[in-house]
């Protein structure tokens, strides 16, 4: 049951007929992973604790440096030198003390990360490199957790939902097969700032969406943006019916 405090706080997405009170409590009641605290892990972070995630679990292994804060927006230059994930806990909790926020200053990697992700009721990536992102796809999909993922670089982001509760759902190795995959990170290709805000508030979205129920999730569909022409395209997704790792 909400309280008259979350009644108030919430107020504005609990007058919309089609999410009201039941998506209000669908998000209370959530226990939501975001791994990465850094440029899209912050907005995906800040959105969902203000709008009412019962739990948030953040996961960074990192520390705050100068070149972050120019696209990492849950930070503050007196923050230099601190950890990303406890420093963006205290951020939510400053604005929604009615959530709980957990802070993991850690890399997640085997039996820990396959458990963390069977106690979420969904996932959201918002790491940076490609051998993170397959082992995360492989224990949502062991675990039957549907995953938020996002990228962003350079001017160009994307954004999909992979639940292995639907049949028809591909997984992330669908997409992206682990053989020949080289990462290109933001400090190798840079990245401009909004395109990170604009990918990570899609992304949480996405999220409130699988958690609520309300609306058409991007399952099956990979959004696609080119900040500099500002064009969105979208491209439809198909099972692949050999994936190593959804088609067992």
């Amino acid at each position: 049951m909400l309280s008259d405090d979350e009644l108030l706080r919430y107020s504005r997405q609990i007058l919309m007929p089609r999410f009201d009170i039941s998506g209000q409590e669908k998000l209370q009641s959530a226990r939501v992973l975001v791994l990465g605290a850094g440029g899209l892990g912050c907005p995906v972070a800040l959105y969902l604790g203000a709008a009412g995630v019962g739990t948030l679990i953040l996961v960074d292994d990192d520390n705050i440096e100068l070149a972050n804060l120019q696209r990492q927006i849950g930070f503050e230059t007196a923050q230099l030198g601190e950890s990303k994930a406890e420093s963006l806990a205290d951020r939510i909790r400053r604005i929604n003390p009615l959530v709980s926020v957990t802070a993991l200053n850690e890399r997640l990697e085997g039996a820990a990360l396959a458990q963390r992700v069977a106690e979420a009721t969904l996932v959201v990536d918002c790491t940076d490199n490609f051998n993170t992102r397959f082992a995360l796809n492989r224990a949502c999909v062991a675990a039957k957790v549907p995953l938020v993922s996002g990228a962003a670089i350079r001017g160009e982001g994307q954004v999909s939902v992979y639940d292995s509760r639907r049949e028809e759902s591909p997984c992330y190795h669908c997409l992206y097969p682990e053989q020949g995959n080289e990462d290109l990170t933001c400090s190798e290709a840079g990245v401009i700032a909004p395109l990170v805000g604009m990918i990570g508030a899609t992304q949480a979205m996405e999220a409130i969406k699988v958690i609520s129920g309300v609306g058409t999730p991007l399952i099956g569909r990979l959004l696609i943006l080119d900040a500099w022409e500002m064009q969105w395209r979208e491209m439809k997704l198909a099972r692949d019916p050999d994936c190593p790792v959804c088609s067992g």
